[in-house]
């Protein structure tokens, strides 16, 4: 199936229920929308099935081929693509992919808003700081282009993870509605399983997620075992002590059955002390959780002027160590597009590109 058309809004952004109701209003049997959807996220089954004659051309004449377009695109050494899409509005979001250890396989990274609000000082995207949030038709448009970019190097999207721009609790409603055409075996088929959802610790949101119950994982980028250091470095930490957001993440674990993740971006001189990691295994010593060690990908001047550091290997390696002798569940991952703008919010902050009224519009009123 192929649509083109310069409509204002994206088929990819309607649900299965605003698709059966155009459907209906245009005097179509609604059976046909889930098929409609399955097709468009690549999800077929039995070969290609005929759809009511005339609908595939209304399609095209009322919606968008797409909810965004490739501004650019970077290649790391190590294979590493991080994109640069532009959405209708001319702002830009970034998404990545990671190759896997499997030669056919690879992992990708989408973000859920435009900007990002929750201030995180080492942290390129709040630099730009918040626009607005994206549509599920715009968060799903980023797995299609992570997975089209996979399949153009023999690869195939295993899992993505919501640890790109923004802070996926605060556009809940539109990352669920985004997972749920994903995920379904009805409709993307790419599986809850393969889905994190990762939040700096928004407790109303965790709590949320957990009454969703959508079956993805969760990840918590903690950064430090206590709640001076985490609120200096996250602003969301002055409202969402350490032990809160843990035992939030505990009744999301028991509720979905899922081991919460924890991601620790270790900062040199910041966290990274032997006594943080000893404090940091203590939280976990009661937890069936799994503690995700990042290496830093530097920034430049923080929003306070600060210049953030990766810890040393020597220094990173006796964390790690610590962490185990204390009985804590950890490894480290290593560090991915360290020679491209591979951390959050880099390519779009160095393209200049977050909105630019001279740029053509994808799609016009």
């Amino acid at each position: 199936m192929s649509f083109s058309s310069a409509a204002a809004r994206p088929l990819v952004d309607l649900s299965e229920t605003d698709t059966a109701a155009w459907m209906k209003s245009r005097g179509y049997n609604e059976v046909h929308a889930r098929r409609i959807i399955r097709e468009l996220l690549g999800a077929r089954s039995g070969g290609k099935q005929r759809l009511p004659d005339g609908l595939e051309d209304e399609l095209a004449e009322s919606f968008a081929i797409q909810a965004a377009e490739l501004a650019m695109k970077q290649v790391s050494e190590d294979g590493t693509t991080k994109l640069l899409l532009r959405l209708h509005d001319s702002r830009t979001v970034e998404s990545v992919l990671m190759p896997d250890y499997h030669p056919d396989r690879a992992s990708g990274c989408v973000s859920s808003q435009v900007g990002c609000a929750m201030g995180c000082d080492f942290c390129a995207t709040t630099q730009t700081g918040f626009e607005r949030n994206l549509t599920s038709g715009e968060i799903i448009e980023q797995y299609l282009q992570l997975r089209r970019e996979a399949l153009s190097t023999g690869r195939k999207l295993r899992t993505i993870v919501f640890m790109g721009m923004g802070e996926p609790m605060l556009n809940l409603q539109n990352v669920l509605a985004a997972v749920e055409r994903i995920a379904h075996p009805e409709l993307g088929a790419f599986g809850w399983r393969q889905i994190t959802v990762s939040t700096v610790g928004i407790v109303p949101g965790i709590e949320e997620l957990r009454s969703a119950n959508p079956g993805v994982h969760l990840a918590v980028s903690l950064h430090a075992p206590d709640d001076a250091t985490r609120a200096d470095l996250l602003p969301a930490g002055k409202r969402f002590a350490v032990n809160d957001i843990l035992e939030a993440a505990d009744r999301y674990q028991e509720t979905s059955g899922r081991i919460t993740t924890i991601q620790y971006c270790l900062l040199e001189g910041v966290n990274d002390s032997l006594a943080q990691a000893r404090d940091l295994a203590h939280l976990m010593k009661t937890r069936r959780m799994h503690i995700n060690l990042l290496r830093y990908n530097p920034t430049g001047l923080s929003l306070r002027g600060r210049t953030y550091l990766p810890s040393s290997m020597e220094t990173t390696e006796a964390f790690l160590a610590k962490l185990r002798a204390h009985g804590a569940v950890a490894h480290l991952r290593r560090a991915r597009g360290p020679d491209i703008d591979a951390a959050c919010g880099q390519l779009r902050k160095r393209a200049g590109l977050p909105f630019d009224p001279k740029v053509p519009k994808l799609f016009q009123a």
